[in-house]
This record gives C-alpha cells, sequence and structure tokens, in this order.
C-alpha cells in the first residue's frame, strides 16, 4: 500500500497506511482534544490542570493536542509536555486551517470510546468534565453551559444574537452552542461532516444522527493569558451565514446504520 505524510505527529507517526484504524488513544476510554493556534502562554497551565484531571478521572483518559500550525512557540511547548506527561499526545497540522479543521483532526484520530474538547484559554476547566461524565452513557453529547460569563458586554451580546439565530434555524434546543466543553460518542463525532463552522452545530449534527444531546452548567473564567482570536465578524456575521449552510446540508443529510454483516 503506498504511505504518504498526513500531519507531523506522535501518534500515528510520520508515515502510516493511509486505512489504518487505530492508535494510542484506542488504549484509553476519553481523549480530551484541545485545538491551539498561539496560546504559548497557557501551555504550562494546561498541562497542570489537564494532568489533574487525567490522574482523577473516571475513566481512563488522555489529550491530544492539535496545533493548527501556530507561528509562536506553541508547538514547541506542546512536545516539551508530551515528553513529560506520558497520557498526553499531539499532532500539528501542516498549514492553518481554521477551529473546525483542527477539531475534525483531532475526532478523525481519535478511537476512545468517548471523544472531549476544551480550548486552550483555560476560560473553561477540565474539573467541570466530572460533571458531564455521569451523564455520557445516556447521551450523544454532553456539553456545558458556561453561567455567570466573564467576558466583555459586547462577547456576551453578540453570543447571545448568534445562539438566538442558530437556535432559530436549526430547532436544536441548546443555550449556548460555544461552550468549548462537551463530550461526545466518538461514533457519533466521526460521522459530523467537515465544514467552515462546523463547531457552532455540534448539537444539530448530532442530533440529525438521532442522538440526544444534554446541557450541564459549568463555570467560566476570564482569560488570563494570550489573545482572543474572535472578533464580531466570527463571532456574529459568520455564524449568520454558517447557518444558512447548514440548513443546505441538513435537507441532503444521509443518516444511516450498519446491521448485519460479515466484513468485521
Amino acid at each position: 500500500m503506498t504511505k504518504r505524510k498526513l500531519v507531523e505527529n506522535n501518534i500515528l507517526g510520520e508515515l502510516i497506511p493511509k486505512r489504518k484504524q487505530t492508535n494510542k488513544t484506542s488504549n484509553y476510554e476519553f481523549t480530551i482534544i484541545i485545538p491551539v493556534f498561539n496560546e504559548e502562554d497557557n501551555i504550562c497551565a494546561l498541562e497542570k490542570k489537564l494532568s489533574e484531571f487525567v490522574s482523577q478521572s473516571a475513566l481512563s483518559a488522555c489529550v491530544l493536542f492539535v496545533n493548527d500550525s501556530s507561528t509562536n512557540q506553541s508547538n514547541y511547548r506542546i512536545i516539551e509536555v508530551c515528553n513529560r506527561q506520558k497520557h498526553f499526545y499531539h499532532l500539528s497540522l501542516t498549514k492553518n486551517s481554521g477551529l473546525s479543521a483542527a477539531l475534525k483532526a483531532g475526532i478523525d484520530a481519535t478511537w476512545s470510546t468517548w471523544v472531549g474538547y476544551i480550548d486552550a484559554d483555560l476560560q473553561t476547566t477540565p474539573k467541570d468534565f466530572h460533571l458531564m461524565i455521569p451523564y455520557i452513557e445516556e447521551y450523544e453529547l454532553v456539553m456545558g453551559i458556561r453561567v455567570k460569563r466573564d467576558d466583555s458586554f459586547v462577547k456576551k451580546a453578540s453570543s447571545w444574537i448568534a445562539n438566538g439565530f442558530r437556535r432559530f434555524m436549526t430547532n436544536d434546543g441548546v443555550i449556548d452552542t460555544g461552550c468549548p466543553l462537551k463530550i461526545m460518542k466518538t461514533d457519533y463525532a466521526k460521522r459530523i461532516p467537515l465544514f467552515t463552522g462546523m463547531h457552532r452545530f455540534f448539537p444539530a449534527l448530532i442530533q440529525l444522527q438521532n442522538g440526544k444531546v444534554l446541557q450541564v452548567p459549568v463555570r467560566h473564567f476570564p482569560r488570563m493569558a494570550g489573545k482572543s482570536k474572535y472578533n464580531l465578524r466570527n463571532r456574529l456575521v459568520e455564524p449568520f451565514i454558517d447557518c444558512f449552510a447548514y440548513r443546505w446540508m441538513k435537507k441532503r443529510y444521509i443518516n444511516y446504520q450498519i446491521g448485519e454483516n460479515n466484513i468485521e
């Protein structure tokens, strides 16, 4: 079989068979994906908080950093962390592709039963995964709702408007889809189609597969280091456009399940 380099990483190796189906994440029950773009000042704090969660988790858990082609020292620091921490892994995209692509790359590289997501800015805490884990058997997606958001008025107002329009367009019933604290059943997450803005529609895309979604209140903190990657355009304008893309896709979405077979 012809082999080619897909991504630079320490999970699959530099050269892998195109159809390889497992990696080190299959040794765990839960993989936490951390998309990273220019968050060098947060990496050390991430290491501490994530290592504490992994050591206390009710599930055997690992961490997967997805470096979205950072232009500062983020990837260097990630590699240092992964060399120190037994259950930490990383992969790096060859060019900057955005949050949705980084998340999809992480999901595609995950073979644990459950896959989680948290932002690198630490405005939410891995400790709150403990609040969500009790529900993961019953629900295909368990997600956080940020209570007492520690953001500016402009951020909160634009998020409120975007969330309201998204609920109207998708009928997903979700209060705060922008909360970067989620746990999904991996087989459902892998069937989510990749498109720009995909990360805003995880609940709706899980519901398209007849999956159930639960919202759990979680804490929210101010950003302590680094700079936000969001502005009025990608917090408000782009979500409006993406909603129409979702409506187009929803009408054409194919949902199927395989029954009896003899190929496995």
